[in-house]
């Protein structure tokens, strides 16, 4: 399953709530932190995100793999509380291809680009501590991949499944 993160941002054009993300309130995400209910939660380019422990559990309970997509700052959060957790780096071809994909998303322009690129480097930078690097040079090639990993850490029984 694909667990879909809490966020304060606001949503960008085309993004609905509960698919891309839950657009939430910054005084519900800090009731959220208080009551314990995110497995982790990082502060990024000026919001909060984070991903609900419930969510995670009931799912990896029901004998389900959870994908999550997040941050260096979250995977370190979960490598923490999850050891068990296969973590899995998709790394861009080239810094310069990151740029050129950035830049067409059309998100941030400016200094605000410049500073997702500095932080893009700096995850880089960290990507041996992960479990697996994926290069996501092709997105069908990386997604194949991502589910030989997962395949491979299934158990018997969960293959059934499939």
């Amino acid at each position: 399953m694909f667990s879909v993160s809490y966020t304060t941002r606001s949503p960008r054009p085309g993004e609905i709530d509960g698919v891309h993300y839950r657009f939430v309130t910054d005084d519900e995400f800090d009731r959220m932190i208080e009551a314990g209910e995110l497995l982790e939660w990082v502060s990024i380019f000026g919001h909060r995100s984070g991903t609900s422990r419930v969510e995670v559990t009931e799912a990896l309970d029901a004998g389900r793999n959870v994908l999550k997509e997040m941050d260096v700052q979250g995977a370190a959060q979960i490598r923490e509380g999850m050891p068990e957790a296969v973590l899995i780096f998709l790394a861009p071809p080239s810094e310069e291809e990151l740029g050129r994909r950035l830049r067409e998303r059309g998100t941030e322009a400016g200094q605000a680009l410049e500073h997702r690129l500095a932080e893009a480097r700096r995850e880089m930078a960290q990507a041996t501590w992960f479990d697996h690097i994926v290069m996501n040079d092709r997105l069908d090639e990386a997604v194949a991949r991502v589910l030989a990993i997962i395949d491979a850490g299934r158990s018997p029984d969960q293959k059934e499944q499939t």
